[in-house]
């Protein structure tokens, strides 16, 4: 499948077409370069195969000139943003390699256990009656007791390995080079001051942020890479970055716990492990991971700064609607799912609702009724999804408002050192 297929769809070349008009000269950010891109941060919500909308949205970011600084994402948001972050430095567009890394895999591939596993995941799919499900199960019993997974998860790695060795990423030490680069010719990042006039941005620490969340079980943490890969491995430069993707995109039961071994356990990793998550045992000499959606499946809190008013807002991409229907709990695995959705959902939103400016930075991708387990999308329902992504992103431009919501974080920044004041000064 050639990636013109959805960039040269018409209706998502009437979309670029009508948004071009209606966002001209508008400001999406304070941090630009001398080409007239405008930066912003992004957060990409997990979710299964549905992460070809998250594609169409990117795409008609950044042909409306915007481009990315800090990135995060959570399982299917995680791959599209470490593609993002390996397809080349910051003014460099990122989705058409994306969507290329994307048409060219057949996703069944990721499907890769044994005694036919992808009959019983569409047997779930196309809601074949209970006897028969339970008939193609029965195969697969022995390998989700004995590995707690039906897929290995070897193909996703493998193949994530080689998209990654096509940019020269082989290890962290080349992602954290290529990150800090910036921009690639040599200029530099530009701040748009309040009186029009641009001095140089220098915050390396920004643009090269990056956070993938997984969950590690074993601590039972939210672990955030490369943030805290020291924790993990006692050679962090030599670190296959695939490794943080097949963390956060380990959906359970669906594929085997992504598994670090031979942790260093000296007392100067034990500080970090009780720093960062609280542990008062021994560090584990191994840990397993599950998708990082249990704990945090949209992680937009994650450069949020109460105390701040931002140099660039942190965009987010949610594939659908949260709470936008309710579990019938009418089956072991509907309750299975019941419990599964309410832990990956609760973190988020509750940030959310203390945090209600969030609401002016999210674009909600009606992916209608695509399922995000279902490898077998066809062509159709991909283009599908890359035009819901397109069509939200462009309405998503239209509405906002940089210098808005700007003015409601100031408010916002004011409130809270207000009540820092107040709290750390109480009236006697």
């Amino acid at each position: 499948m050639k990636k013109e297929l959805f960039t040269e769809n018409g209706e998502v070349q009437s979309i670029l077409k009508e948004l071009e008009p209606k966002i001209k000269g508008k400001s999406f950010s304070d941090i630009t370069d001398i080409h007239g891109h405008q930066y912003v941060d992004l957060v990409q919500e997990g979710g299964g195969v549905l992460g070809i909308a998250l594609a169409g949205y990117v795409y008609v970011l950044e042909q409306s000139n915007i481009r990315f600084l800090s990135l995060a994402g959570t399982s299917a948001g995680s791959i599209n943003s470490i593609l993002m972050a390996v397809a080349g430095t910051c003014d460099i567009e990122k989705s058409d390699w994306v969507l290329e890394c994307l048409c060219n895999k057949n996703l069944k591939d990721f499907v890769d256990g044994k005694n036919d596993a992808l009959g019983l995941v569409e047997a779930f799919l196309n809601k074949e009656s209970c006897i028969k499900k339970t008939l193609k199960a029965v195969p697969h019993i022995k390998s989700i007791i004995k590995y707690f997974g039906l897929n290995p998860g070897n193909n996703f790695h493998l193949w994530m390995t080689h998209l990654l060795k096509q940019k020269g990423i082989v290890n962290y030490k080349n992602l954290k080079d290529l990150r800090l680069k910036g921009i690639s010719d040599g200029n530099k990042f530009e701040f748009v001051n309040s009186d029009g006039t641009k001095t140089d941005y220098n915050h390396p620490d920004h643009w090269s942020e990056m956070a993938i969340v997984a969950a590690d079980i074993t601590t039972e943490s939210k672990i955030v890479f490369p943030q805290m890969i020291d924790m993990f491995y006692s050679n962090p430069d030599l670190v296959n970055p695939a490794d943080f993707v097949r963390a956060s995109m380990s959906i359970p039961y669906f594929f085997t716990p992504f598994k670090i071994k031979n942790i260093p356990t000296d007392t100067k990793t034990w500080n970090k492990w009780n720093e960062a998550t609280g542990l008062k045992t021994s560090v584990p000499k191994k840990v397993m991971f599950m998708d990082g959606g249990i704990i945090s499946n949209f992680p937009i809190d994650i450069f949020h700064d109460n105390y701040k008013i931002p140099a660039s807002p942190t965009f987010g991409i949610k594939l659908g609607f949260d709470k936008n229907e309710l579990n019938k709990n009418d089956s072991i695995l509907g309750l299975t799912g019941s419990m599964f959705n309410t832990s990956r959902f609760a973190y988020d939103f509750e940030f959310l609702v203390k945090n209600p400016d969030f609401k002016h930075l999210i674009g909600y991708i009606d992916t209608g009724s695509h399922n995000w387990l279902d490898f077998g999308l066809t062509n159709k329902a991909k283009v599908d999804l890359f035009i819901r992504g397109a069509r939200t992103a462009a309405e998503f431009l239209i509405g906002f408002d940089w210098e808005g919501y700007k003015e409601i974080r100031a408010n916002k920044m004011k409130y809270y050192t207000n009540s820092s004041t107040i709290r750390n000064n109480p009236p006697l």
